[in-house]
């Protein structure tokens, strides 16, 4: 039996190519990532990491680094779950979801890194092994962006083999919207999967309106209409809408995800690894869809979901997001372009190895 004899845990700091926005959060100028070395008494490294939007980020760290930290020591790294229960349950009291399931993430990350590095096996293998590829879309944070810019961006995706996007809505009005709805829908042809997210910014009356007037354009999916707790009001916009509705960045717990799907009626549960508590909290949610015949997508973190859903039956769609975490490793998400598919790395690990030259220059002190 091996022992963990460190964690040590790194913060980064780093800014977007260019800024964006989305309706509810704003301006994006950054990124944070939280990355967590754990080290075994056998001489193995398991790299661990999370995300934000650019607030919080330092926070997350020092959690980890004076909470986690303690529980994680002197511990059997290769007992994943019974160190995730106590993870949890070591600091619910306080911080029940929200930064602690950041936090528990980083952690978690790491230790099936080195779970996965111990057998030998690429983690999608490890976890299933179901295929070696899933489907994925371009998923831009484009509010902000003009008429011709977010058509061009399209085009990139279209042009990279994608056989899907996704576009935010929430412009001072509806007609907006419906506007580059139509635009990009004319672009990308009718063959072309074609999602979009309006972040949680409307009413559920409001996004009852927009699901109806967005029915023309075969929308595969609204996501996050409204706050991601009013599972009633979810249940409503599908129902009365009569459209597939997507949901779940902003959830934060396995239970969590079983209210939205039992009440809320989510058609696309979309677990995110960074922030469910990591690869044994996003496989719990994983399962809960699977029970409920439901496929299961993601949220954000490519370089590593590739590899999660590729493990899975029930696999939905990857999102290969705007925080460009995958360009600051040695493998950026690989896109099959004979079928737009994206492809799970093959080396043992969680298969994200970061390139620690690039990230050099954004490593800040916390």
């Amino acid at each position: 039996m091996s022992k963990i004899i460190d964690v040590i845990t790194e913060y980064y700091r780093i800014p977007l190519p260019e800024i964006m926005e989305d309706a509810k959060h704003g301006l994006h100028t950054h990124f944070e990532v939280p990355i967590v070395k754990i080290t075994t008494d056998d001489g193995r490294t398991g790299v661990g990491y999370t995300y934000t939007g650019g607030f919080g980020g330092e926070s997350i760290a020092k959690l980890i680094d004076k909470e986690l930290k303690a529980v994680l020591i002197n511990q059997d790294p290769s007992c994943v779950e019974s160190l995730w229960d106590k993870m949890n349950w070591g600091i619910h009291y306080v911080a029940r979801g929200g930064l602690a399931s950041f936090a528990i993430a980083a952690c978690d990350i790491a230790l099936w890194d080195l779970r996965a590095k111990k057998a030998d096996e690429p983690l999608y293998k490890l976890l299933g092994g179901h295929s070696n590829k899933v489907k994925c879309y371009g998923g831009a944070i484009d509010l902000n962006f003009p008429l011709d810019k977010l058509l061009k961006n399209n085009q990139k995706y279209l042009d990279m083999g994608l056989k899907a996007v996704k576009i935010k809505l929430g412009q001072k009005t509806l007609a907006e919207d419906i506007e580059r709805i139509k635009a990009v829908r004319e672009l990308i042809g009718p063959d072309v999967t074609f999602m979009v997210d309006a972040n949680m910014s409307w009413s559920v009356e409001k996004a009852i309106k927009a699901a109806k007037l967005m029915n023309p354009y075969d929308i595969l999916f609204l996501e996050e209409p409204t706050i991601p707790e009013d599972y009633e009001g979810y249940a409503r916009i599908a129902e009365e809408g009569h459209i597939a509705v997507a949901g779940g960045e902003n959830l934060r717990t396995p239970i969590e995800f079983m209210h939205m799907i039992n009440y809320g009626h989510v058609d696309f549960p979309q677990p995110d690894a960074s922030n469910v508590g990591g690869i044994t909290g996003w496989l719990k949610v994983a399962a809960l869809a699977q029970t409920h015949n439901l496929s299961v997508s993601t949220h954000g973190m490519q370089e590593l979901h590739v590899s999660l859903l590729a493990a899975q039956p029930n696999a939905g769609y990857l999102e290969m997001h705007s925080f460009p975490i995958d360009q600051y490793t040695t493998r950026p998400l690989v896109i099959d372009k004979t079928d737009g598919m994206a492809v799970a790395p093959e080396e043992p690990g969680i298969g994200v190895t970061f390139d620690w030259e690039k990230l050099a220059p954004y490593k800040t002190s916390f």
